[in-house]
This record gives structure tokens, sequence and C-alpha cells, in this order.
């Protein structure tokens, strides 16, 4: 059964939000979520790859060879990430330092490159602009929220404010790598419960 523009948008809102229903692209996912900025960033960045991804695969989906299709999704993936690069180096430079190697890293999250094979190439500009911003969208808010859940309880603060009060003990583990994977988890199981209700 098709889907109206706006179920695909919404889709990538909640029912195929990447980390937390297709469990995809996890690796910015516990790696740059320390802060809610830093998250913001990522998603920020990634949507706007999704995004422009999408709309020049649908658009070259009939003149791509089937047989080197990947390459050159690859190709246009690579072209976004390094306009992104450049962009984020000239306008947020202390956030690109903060983000890294997880900003070229775009180019191989399975999100961009799924997203590009699964569905703008199989379908038409708009529907694939709208599935690349929808998709974009829920990534930037989940990152977002692990984000604040680790800011939040492993230093009190959020967005650099003071939230918690002087008598709060942070849990400094939940800021440390392993408190990322907890924090998934966590956030996955009351995804999962919050889905079944």
């Amino acid at each position: 059964m098709a889907k109206t523009l706006a179920q695909e948008f919404t889709k990538g809102l909640w029912d195929e939000i990447p980390p937390f229903r297709l469990v995809l692209g996890l690796c910015p996912v516990l790696a740059v979520t320390k802060t809610v900025e830093n998250g913001l960033g990522m998603g920020m960045a990634t949507t706007f790859v999704l995004l422009c991804s999408n709309i020049l695969v649908s658009l070259l989906r009939n003149v791509i060879p089937s047989k080197v299709r990947i390459a050159c999704f690859i190709i246009i993936i690579a072209t976004f990430v390094t306009v992104v690069e450049l962009l984020m180096q000239a306008y947020a430079y202390p956030l690109f330092l903060k983000l890294g190697i997880f900003i070229p890293l775009i180019v191989v999250n399975c999100i961009v490159l799924g997203r590009s094979e699964a569905f703008a190439s199989k379908n038409k500009i708009v529907y694939s602009a709208a599935d690349g911003l929808g998709i974009g969208i829920g990534f930037t808010l989940s990152l977002a929220a692990l984000g604040g859940v680790r800011e939040l309880l492993g230093s009190g603060c959020l967005l650099g404010k003071d939230i918690m009060g002087p008598s709060f003990e942070p849990f400094t583990f939940m800021i440390e790598a392993p408190g990322a994977f907890v924090a998934l988890g966590l956030m996955l199981c009351v995804m999962n419960f919050i889905g079944k209700k």
C-alpha cells in the first residue's frame, strides 16, 4: 500500500526512528552523545547528508547502472559529507572539533546508505526528500535525547546550565563509553515498552 507524503515523513519520527526502532547508526549514537549539543550537531549534519543524498539519488535513479549503484551512492554521500564537514569547519569550529572523526564517518553510516538503497533509488524526489528529512529529524531527536540523559545524569547539567543543584552527586559513569551502552539500552527498553502500549 502506497504511503502519503506525510506518512513518509512521520515514519522517521517514531515507527522507523533509527537507533531505537531500526537499531542503525549506533556508532555516532554511542560515541558523540556525551552532551545534547554534540547530539544535535551530529544529528543535523547527518540530516543534511540524508536529505541531499536522497534527493540526488532519486534524481539519478534511472541513470545509475545497477551494477555500480552502491559505489555511486557512496560517492554522492561522500560529496555531501565533505560539504557538511567544510561548513562545520567554517561556521561551527568548536563543535567540529568535538565531533572529530565522526563527521567523515557519516559516509559509511548505514542509515544514510540504507535510505539511499532501500528508498531513494526506488521513489520519486518528493517522497525521497520527505523520507530523508523525517529519518534525519528522528535521528537528531534520538541523539539529543540520549545526550540529554547522559549529560543530566553524568554532570547534573543540561546545555551548560546546572539543573540538578549543588547537592547532586554526578553519576560520571554515564558520560563514559559504558554509560552510553547503558543509557541506550534503557532508552530502547522504554521505547519498546511504549511501542507495545
